[in-house]
């Protein structure tokens, strides 16, 4: 019986892990859970899974679960998932929170030697290489991607040698506006830019998939992952969504991981990897009802995300966290409608100009490049 600790659990990534669990009832118990401000769905989600602990992101979720559980143990916001990071009972953690705040938790697990079940691609891009330092000093902890991609090249590069990988490629749907030109983006409403064509997302991520900021972040993190060079990373747009992504070998041989549109599969992976089982939770590809598959050249110079991230990563050090930082508020401003849709990549480029670059050392200097570029973005476009 594994337990789990699932951070971000009323979330789209959450919810599917749940039901991974809910279905695999014999193999898995819910340690604990954690939510940022939908106390209800976590309320509901503590009376089906009794976990041991909880942590909320909101003084009101606080009160209402403390009320209703008052023999729960529960935590709040940032130190509560920290907290989480460190339960010595854990067997996996599912790192699921949006942003650089599931960092914490993934490096607390590390200094367990746990297995972290990767979905959160913030702790990779801001922290990567803090992250891998560490690794290196605690050789019992895994990190298993959950991200559709990087589960993709993960399996992919099971069928050879690193010493023999010559390009990993990861695909993209093209995100809600692909084939629109940039006079077209000008005027974008967030309800338009929140109808992804193909896969049903948070609203920051499905946001970072249309300027294809999320692919640029997928980048970095594969980059950080699986140790391979900016110049051997591709991306491709692939509408269809069915395979996930591949690895190149120098023989030729692409290998490629092809799958529904549905997280659930590399959840289930990350959990019970190296083993592969059969779940009624997961769907099988039909083969013969996809009619084809296509693959094209991202626009670069409509979407300007994708230049933007291997900008940073190749600049590496402090960048990447800069990058990170002054996405999600960007995001956060468009989401809020304080800001217009191509006004975000404004914001990263004016951000990433003015950063003077530092080395990252430990997690406090990850913390602090992170609050002082969203404070900076704050200032001077919060408006």
């Amino acid at each position: 019986m594994k337990k789990i600790v699932i951070l971000g659990s009323t979330g789209s990534i959450g919810t599917n892990a749940l039901e991974i669990i809910r279905n695999k009832k014999e193999k898995f118990k819910v340690l604990a859970l954690s939510g940022h401000s939908n106390y209800k769905l976590l309320i509901k989600q503590i009376i089906e899974f009794s976990p041991k602990y909880v942590s909320i992101g909101t003084e009101k979720g606080y009160g209402e679960i403390k009320k209703q559980f008052p023999n729960l143990k529960v935590f709040i916001g940032r130190e509560g998932l920290k907290k989480l990071g460190q339960l010595v009972e854990t067997d996996i953690i599912l790192v699921s929170v949006i942003g650089a705040i599931g960092i914490e938790a993934t490096v607390e697990a590390i200094k367990l030697e746990k297995r972290i079940a990767l979905a959160n691609k913030e702790t990779m891009v801001a922290g990567g290489s803090y992250i891998n330092k560490l690794l290196k000093q605690y050789p019992n902890a895994e990190i298993i991607p959950v991200d559709s991609e990087h589960s993709a090249i993960f399996q992919s590069l099971l069928s050879g040698k690193k010493k023999d990988v010559k390009n990993i490629i990861i695909t993209a749907s093209g995100g809600t506006f692909r084939g629109k030109t940039r006079e077209e983006l000008k005027n974008i409403k967030v309800s338009e830019a929140l109808k992804h064509p193909n896969w049903s997302m948070g609203r920051k991520i499905t946001i970072d998939s249309s300027t294809l900021v999320n692919k640029g972040l997928e980048v970095i993190e594969a980059h950080e992952l699986f140790g391979v060079d900016y110049e051997n990373i591709k991306v491709m747009v692939h509408p269809e969504s069915i395979v996930h992504s591949m690895v190149e070998f120098n023989d030729g041989a692409i290998i490629g991981q092809f799958g529904v549109t549905d997280m659930k599969l590399p959840i289930q992976l990350a959990f019970t990897y190296p083993d592969r089982e059969e779940s009624p939770a997961l769907k099988s590809l039909d083969l013969l009802k996809v009619k084809s598959l296509t693959f094209e050249e991202p626009n670069r110079k409509v979407f300007k995300g994708l230049d933007l991230a291997y900008r940073a990563g190749k600049i590496g050090k402090s960048m990447p966290t800069v990058l990170n930082a002054a996405n999600e508020i960007a995001v956060e401003l468009f989401l809020n409608e304080k800001i217009k849709f191509l006004e975000i990549y404004d914001i990263i480029e004016e951000a990433m100009a003015e950063h003077k670059i530092e080395e990252i050392d430990d997690l406090e200097d990850i913390l602090k490049i992170d609050i002082a570029t969203r404070e900076w973005v704050y200032k001077k476009f919060g408006r």
